[in-house]
């Protein structure tokens, strides 16, 4: 499971709306273009783009409100829903189907290993099946209301799963591409392989990324791409993903423009001139293709993975001011607790917490189905813990160069341990975390509150809603139902929710009984260090620097 740069102009939407009317007031496809031109690349990430920096919060709301210029055409009764794995493809098919733009889509993936989940296939997947959109004698291709019914029913997290190197048919719906400002741009795909599936709205001067993903229950929500997406073996198809050109050949064209017939091929690795695998072995590859080996350099030094992915994507050189990083996190992080909010509401509003605790844990609890899957967060908490681990370790590091002198580290004022602090109260400040508890009364809590109680929320859908956001004091736990089966839960549960690292390989179908202490699907001891708070507190002056003699 699981802000504004680019702005759409009004001729464009006008535009839109006008090339679409003649032919899409039904649901029917109708192709004009063999392929997508650059321009429709273009416009495909201004769709995008408008969608992510509007405040819209479903799929559905998202379509039909005034981030999409295309809403006028839409049939009556139109209705899109997504989960995280279908929203790359709805947004596709849908700007194709509004500019007779040829589409294509993987039917099914298999685990190279013929494991069960393809989902968390420890081999990686392959693709086994391909559809492809084209129009028949009456010019009409299929309905775009039952495409979208056909991704929903086929497509999952599992078809994001594809090495980036197999290019044979049938291809994958994706390449990787070089990382860089003219490749990486909204409508380019984000892959979790810990199964979660983004996509790219905005990329700001400074290097971040920004991002849009749906949810099981069709919401919308927004991050910033960092560690919570983490680096991993290619054989996974991890990072950055670009739809593969396509072409419709063999098609004939009708009187009226529309093409019939035909097939749609996709560009293999070799014909696409910004194919490129440095997002996984590196700017200097290890020479066994040891992906982890690989070095990342820039302007000469070597880097950290994602400090080269904002080098490779900032405009102009990059550095960093300790002061706006620090604001900037805050803000994603707190809208992260934001939409927490929206799941852990969803799981108390369909009375989750109010069922019997069940004797047993899942297989395992990050990589489920049903009931869990839809109402648990511990998925989504370990994206915001590694996030929290994110910034204290980014911060720390920006101290320490400040303290060096390092000409990254770009501050300009004169107390920036006083900067800093003035900047944590602020946001601090700003940042309500608000639930309603057992007893319907407002608790609201703020930013360093919540940091402070980052590893006591409860990722369970069954306990109440106190404990799902940390409560340990016996006040704000009063109003708490649990009884004693779900406190002795919670508290077996603790080093589980010490663990970032979300390890799907691992059995963690445990009963009550066996929770006994940290260990492989168990746990671990304790948390890592997370308070920023305290870096700032306990900074100190910095000593000036020292010149060299005169004549040395």
């Amino acid at each position: 499971m699981f802000k504004r740069v680019l702005l759409l102009s009004v001729v464009w939407v006008l535009a839109a709306s006008a090339t679409s009317a003649s032919w899409a007031n039904d649901f029917k496809w109708h192709i004009t273009k063999t392929s997508w031109s650059e321009s429709d690349e273009t416009k495909f990430g201004e769709f995008v783009t408008s969608i992510g920096e509007s405040d819209c919060k479903t799929v559905t709301q998202c379509l039909a409100g005034s981030a999409n210029p295309y809403r006028s055409s839409d049939p009556k009764g139109f209705y899109i829903s997504a989960d995280c794995a279908d929203l790359p493809y709805v947004l596709r098919a849908y700007y194709a189907w509004k500019n007779g733009l040829p589409f294509t889509y993987s039917t099914g993936v298999r685990s190279i290993a013929g494991e069960a989940d393809i989902r968390f296939s420890k081999s990686g997947n392959k693709v086994t099946g391909r559809r492809s959109i084209v129009a028949g004698e009456d010019g009409s291709a299929p309905s775009i209301k039952q495409l979208v019914l056909d991704i929903r029913n086929h497509v999952s997290s599992a078809h994001f799963r594809v090495n980036p190197e197999f290019n044979s048919s049938p291809i994958s719906d994706f390449y990787s591409p070089k990382v860089s400002r003219d490749t990486i741009k909204p409508g380019v795909v984000l892959y979790d392989v810990n199964g979660h599936v983004a996509v790219i709205y905005k990329v700001s001067p400074d290097g971040r990324v920004h991002y849009i993903d749906a949810h099981p229950d069709n919401t919308l929500t927004r991050s910033v791409y960092g560690r919570a997406i983490p680096q991993e073996d290619p054989k996974y198809g991890s990072g950055f993903k670009k739809w593969r050109p396509a072409t419709l050949v063999g098609a004939t064209k009708m009187e009226n423009g529309d093409l019939v017939g035909g097939r749609v091929v996709l560009a293999r690795n070799e014909d696409i001139p910004d194919f490129s695998l440095v997002q996984y072995y590196g700017t200097e590859p290890n020479p066994d293709k040891d992906w982890k080996a690989g070095k990342f350099t820039h302007g000469g030094n070597e880097v950290r993975y994602f400090e080269y992915i904002r080098h490779a994507l900032a405009d102009g050189d990059l550095v960093f001011d300790p002061v706006l990083e620090l604001r900037s996190s805050m803000q994603t992080l707190c809208e992260d607790l934001r939409n927490r909010e929206l799941f852990v509401n969803m799981a108390i509003q369909a009375n989750i917490h109010k069922k019997d605790q069940p004797d047993k844990l899942p297989h395992n609890i990050y990589g489920t189905h049903g009931e869990w899957e839809i109402y648990s967060t511990p998925s989504r908490d370990a994206r915001i813990k590694t996030a929290f681990l994110e910034l204290y370790d980014n911060m720390q590091a920006f101290i320490q160069g400040y303290y060096d002198w390092d000409d990254k580290v770009a501050y300009s004022g004169t107390n920036l341990k006083s900067d800093l602090a003035a900047v944590w109260k602020e946001e601090n400040e700003k940042c309500d975390i608000e639930y309603t508890n057992t007893r319907g009364n407002k608790v609201t809590l703020n930013f360093e509150q919540v940091m402070g109680r980052l590893f006591h929320m409860s990722f369970d859908p069954y306990h109440c809603i106190e404990r799902r956001w940390g409560a340990t004091e016996r006040d704000e736990l009063r109003s708490c139902n649990d009884g004693r089966k779900k406190r002795n839960w919670y508290e077996a549960q603790v080093y589980l929710r010490n663990q970032i690292n979300r390890t799907y390989e691992a059995f963690m179908g445990y009963g009550l009984d066996e929770l006994d202490g940290p260990g492989p699907g168990k746990g671990v001891a304790e948390p890592p260090e997370i308070n920023v708070k305290a870096l700032i507190d306990n900074m100190t002056r910095r000593r000036a620097i020292t010149m060299a003699p005169r004549g040395t």
